[in-house]
């Protein structure tokens, strides 16, 4: 016979209902303009056939991709970190017995040393989850709703009841295009019917009312959803999270708020694809994945002298950076291993990645790494 239930399982079960609210009130409200459009506004209110067939046509392509993005959104499984990443038994009794010191550096370092992990904490620490007992890769974090860690997480989404991150952000993505132009096409087509409404061009029947609170929704939802899409095509286009956005990345040789960022072109394909055919379709196409990304790498020499002030020293500062692209015409793959302080290649084949120019001065490279930690961040 099975236990009974404990007041935290229960109190869990009913934190999870409470999530779906968000969910359950844009569903009703997707259901409810579906049948103002279609009914009250197309079927009784249109007069001219031309014009009610091509709407219908035009809101139910809208519709669709609208409801298939947000499908995608909701119920692609957020992304974790692989089995590479997890601590071994032996590390975890290790770093459990341990007071937080040199053997838990050692740890971490050692782990760290083979995995494709550039990020640090702010005070230069190995970005590890105590929660999770894993070395955090890279742009990964700790959702505490999901109470998971998530790679490349933007942010945990009340309105779809998940983690938006690796496996999942080009949806959320389109969720908002699609969303938005469903409630502009609303707005565009239900408009002169608005007018009517106020000038009493329209029947007295209950229609008049759909139509005046439908294209009132439409306009609200299409200002939040505009300014709300507009920040996220921002952040494609620099190659940021939201995360990343309020904290910059850390990284050995300091703070880089670019620091994961390839140009226009090179961040628009790490979230669409190669295949431009699949860039409007709510299909996983992102490259890579989600360990590891492409990045621009310090790599300075420790015995090095300092580098002179000056015009020199900017010179100098360029041959000591190694700007680490995907630019690979034939494969654009990320790199499944690290790259090493010796290296300047994300891979070991005949692949080159590397970008022989440098366009600009990288911040505060003549930083030198703070003794490794043990820091926790979630």
């Amino acid at each position: 016979m099975m236990a009974p239930s404990g007041p935290s399982s229960v109190k869990r079960r009913c934190r999870r209902c409470l999530y779906w609210i968000p969910v359950l009130f844009i569903s009703i409200i997707v259901c409810w303009s579906y049948y103002a459009y279609v009914i009250q506004l197309c079927i009784v209110s249109m007069d001219n056939i031309g014009e009610k067939v091509l709407c219908l046509i035009a809101y139910h392509f809208f519709v669709l991709l609208f409801v298939w993005s947000y499908w995608k959104t909701i119920f692609t499984l957020p992304m974790n970190p692989t089995k590479e990443f997890h601590l071994s038994y032996a590390d975890k009794e290790l770093i459990e017995r341990e007071p937080r010191g040199e053997s838990q550096q050692d740890v971490l370092r050692r782990l760290a040393k083979d995995l494709p992990v550039y990020t640090r904490t702010m005070s230069g620490a190995i970005r590890y989850c105590d929660r999770c007992q894993l070395v955090k890769p890279d742009r990964c974090h700790h959702c505490s709703v999901c109470d998971k860690c998530i790679l490349k997480m933007d942010h945990h989404c009340p309105w779809v009841n998940n983690c938006v991150g690796f496996s999942n952000y080009k949806f959320f993505l389109l969720f908002l295009a699609y969303s938005l132009l469903y409630c502009l096409f609303i707005v565009a087509t239900d408009l002169q019917y608005f007018i009517k409404f106020w000038t009493n061009g329209l029947p007295d029947t209950q229609a008049k009312f759909h139509i005046m609170f439908l294209f009132f929704a439409a306009a609200m939802f299409s200002v939040s959803l505009s300014s709300l899409f507009g920040y996220h095509c921002w952040l494609v286009c620099k190659n940021r999270s939201t995360l990343e956005a309020f904290r910059s990345p850390v990284f050995r040789h300091g703070t880089d708020k670019n620091g994961f960022s390839l140009g226009f072109s090179k961040n628009l394909r790490q979230v669409f694809g190669d295949e431009k055919k699949y860039w409007l379709l709510p299909i996983f196409t992102s490259l890579g994945d989600g360990c590891s990304f492409p990045t621009c790498l310090v790599n300075q020499d420790p015995e090095q002298a300092s580098t002179p002030s000056g015009t020199n020293a900017a010179a100098k500062r360029c041959q000591n950076v190694s700007f680490i692209f995907c630019t690979s015409a034939d494969n654009h793959q990320f790199p499944a291993k690290p790259l090493r302080e010796s290296q300047s290649h994300l891979l070991t084949d005949s692949q080159s990645w590397t970008e022989s120019s440098c366009n600009e001065e990288k911040g505060k490279l003549g930083m030198s790494n703070p003794a490794l930690t043990i820091e926790k961040e979630t």
